[in-house]
């Protein structure tokens, strides 16, 4: 029998290789710097490569290991190219961010076809391709791996304020996580993922000026969660101590969908 730590809840990843997508700016940003500070060595991939190159002297600075990597997250062929220049430089992808994602932010009967195909493109399509080359590497390697799949609240609850879309690709990826951990845990491959509510990151500050304002008043905590309070979240499913935990979703909304009302 395997023994354990008391308690058994390490987050070290050293000798640990990840690929983070959406690594230029919010969530991403801070999941590879969180990865970093535990001892990952990190793939940043996205478009803006300027940024991605300063994230990366960043962490390098501070002591870590990090490679920016332009990517497509609507191009295969890119993404396939990411996955194999994060192994060449750190070696195998053995823990995979998909957090890329685009809002479409308009009623659906009122979306291009172009707008249509680059928010499947990028937050469904993209996250399958990388969540499949990733495995077949690591199975081709005989090494486990971790994914993590960004998802959102609106895969529970869409209210119908103009994003019916992409509350179908969250429910999308909430579905593909289920299914992958069922296919690729014979291969001790564990896909789980994280649905927030509105964090604080680029994408929802321009959401934020289409709605009028900030949120916060109009919500039970009176408060919009920063990238930091997701932290713990993430490195527990990239973990050690997590190994016999897949196909999870894990909500973190701090309250959001709570109906608002006096306190007693």
């Amino acid at each position: 029998m395997t023994d354990y730590p008391l308690p058994n809840n390490s987050a070290d990843l050293t000798g640990r290789v990840a690929l983070v997508t959406g690594a230029s700016s919010g969530l991403g940003a801070r999941f590879a710097r969180v990865l970093a500070a535990q001892g990952a060595a990190v793939a940043l991939c996205a478009r803006r490569k300027d940024r991605l190159e300063a994230l990366a002297a960043e962490i390098e600075a501070a002591g870590g290991r990090a490679l920016a990597v332009q990517m497509d997250a609507t191009d295969a062929d890119s993404m396939i190219a990411a996955v194999a220049a994060a192994e060449a430089a750190f070696g195998t992808v053995d823990i995979l961010v998909n957090n890329a994602g685009m809002p479409d932010a308009q009623r659906a009967h009122k979306m291009s076809l172009e707008l249509i195909d680059n928010v499947i493109g990028v937050n469904l399509r993209g996250p399958w391709i990388l969540s499949c080359e990733v495995a077949r590497r690591l199975i081709a390697a005989g090494k486990p791996g971790r994914m993590v799949n960004i998802s959102s609240v609106a895969h529970y609850k869409y209210d119908g304020n103009g994003a019916a879309l992409y509350a179908v690709t969250k429910t999308a990826i909430a579905r593909m996580t289920d299914a992958l951990s069922m296919e690729w845990a014979p291969y001790n491959i564990n896909v789980n993922a994280i649905a927030p509510g509105m964090f604080v990151s680029e994408m929802t500050d321009g959401m934020f000026e289409r709605m009028g304002g900030n949120p916060a008043p109009h919500v039970a905590r009176k408060r919009i969660p920063v990238p930091e309070q997701m932290d713990s979240t993430l490195l527990y499913l990239v973990a050690p101590a997590s190994e016999c935990v897949t196909g999870a979703i894990i909500k973190i909304d701090d309250g959001q969908g709570s109906a608002v009302r006096l306190r007693s």
